[in-house]
């Protein structure tokens, strides 16, 4: 392996892991707000990006092995990663759906949206700025996984712009529903996410 090669297979690793420590903050940070101001769209946000971390270490051990060798099979780490991801979003849209009742059925409201608007914001520009390097580093590794790692980040900036719309809605206007409205999008992006993670399986 090349020096150049060598390096971007270090620098889509280096990505990998920023991932992973970007999504434990942002978990952090967005269930404790999301409770605090109980904002449900926010809380699932946050559950969401726990999920993404053990999808990312699904990834980070994958660039690992493809290192070593691109057209080496999926390791069992990577299997059971994908099948433990795939079955939290299912677990996560199911929690949603509940909270999304008790929501409508309790005429609740959230105290205030802001933190989901400043957190969505930043996630968006991260998420921009890793989809584009993680792409340009595949391309130039010439490798379908880390390409496809970079598209499937698409839709955390899609799960991002769902809570920007819905805590902006809110805090502009004070929609009662725009709350339930948002974990709706994201039952839809997880139920989606959960789909993709049990089909990359299926075709190992």
């Amino acid at each position: 392996m090349g020096t150049k090669e060598n390096r971007l297979y270090k620098f889509a690793y280096q990505l990998s892991l920023f991932t992973i420590l970007f999504n434990i903050i942002e978990g952090i940070v967005s269930m404790i707000l999301g409770y605090k101001d109980e904002t449900l769209t926010l809380f699932g946000f946050g559950v969401d990006s726990f999920i993404e971390v053990m999808s990312g270490i699904g990834i980070a051990m994958m660039i690992l092995r493809i290192k070593q060798n691109p057209d080496s099979p999926k390791s069992a780490f990577e299997i059971k990663a994908l099948k433990t991801t795939g079955t939290a979003f299912y677990l996560l849209s199911a929690g949603l759906f509940a909270g999304m009742v008790l929501n409508l059925i309790h005429h609740h409201k959230p105290e205030t949206t802001i933190w989901g608007v400043i957190i969505s914001l930043v996630s968006i520009a991260v998420m921009v700025w890793l989809m584009n390097a993680k792409k340009k580093t595949g391309e130039q590794l010439n490798s379908e996984p880390i390409i496809a790692d970079a598209n499937c980040t698409k839709i955390c900036i899609y799960m991002s712009l769902v809570l920007l719309a819905s805590s902006l809605v809110y805090e502009l206007t004070g929609f009662a529903y725009a709350d339930i409205i948002g974990a709706a999008g994201l039952i839809y992006f997880s139920i989606t996410e959960g789909k993709e993670a049990f089909e990359k399986v299926k075709k190992l």
